[in-house]
């Protein structure tokens, strides 16, 4: 692992900063009031979410270094070789996000634009409500309930990711010896000691 000062570089930008922790509020409160069958509260956290996604996207290709999705992409053998060495303790150290976290971090917005159509498919073809309702006499009672269990399955299956994401800020941070929860809250990591060209910034 690379030495690295005491002093602190910004990686995280305001935007993905408030993000993060918007979105976290948001599929809590989606997921929570969709299981007590609070549907008022839940439709509108899946609009917020939808407007949080739409902006995030823009972000993917207008913001700042380490928001930009060109920066998420990794040739395999370097992602094998990361999740490989997450096992013997040793990881090489990325300033943004690492080949497993970029990974992590794509399959969750792919899964949140899923959750989100398949929640705007069941609200129109069921509730003859949402931005979709030009569905709703396209689709029969069976497609209809479809749309429904597989936005349920997919939010037990986001749910999981969520997990496994927390866990790995978890394993990162102790690996690393650096808070990645703490870094998302401040926008700061801790410098690296080598030149900021190196592959440490990718």
């Amino acid at each position: 692992m690379p030495n690295r000062s005491n002093n602190t570089v910004k990686v995280w930008d305001l935007f993905i900063r408030l993000f993060h922790w918007t979105l976290v509020a948001g599929f809590a409160t989606a997921y929570v009031s969709g299981e007590v069958h609070a549907s008022d509260i839940h439709v509108l956290a899946g609009y917020a979410l939808c407007v949080l996604l739409i902006a995030r996207v823009y972000w993917g290709f207008k913001g700042s270094r380490h928001a930009r999705f060109r920066s998420f992409f990794f040739p395999p053998g370097e992602t094998l070789a990361y999740v490989r060495s997450m096992f013997t303790g040793h990881p090489k150290h990325y300033l943004g996000h690492n080949p497993a976290g970029a990974l992590m971090v794509f399959t969750l917005l792919c899964m949140m634009a899923a959750l989100l159509a398949t929640g705007l498919a069941t609200l129109a073809a069921i509730d003859f409500e949402g931005p979709l309702l030009f569905i709703a006499n396209r689709v029969g009672d069976e497609a209809a309930y479809a749309f429904r269990s597989l936005h349920e399955l997919l939010s037990g299956i986001a749910l999981t990711l969520v997990a496994l994401h927390f866990g790995g800020a978890i394993l990162g941070s102790i690996q690393h010896r650096e808070n990645l929860v703490k870094a998302m809250f401040t926008g700061k990591k801790p410098a690296p000691s080598i030149p900021a060209n190196q592959n440490e910034e990718h």
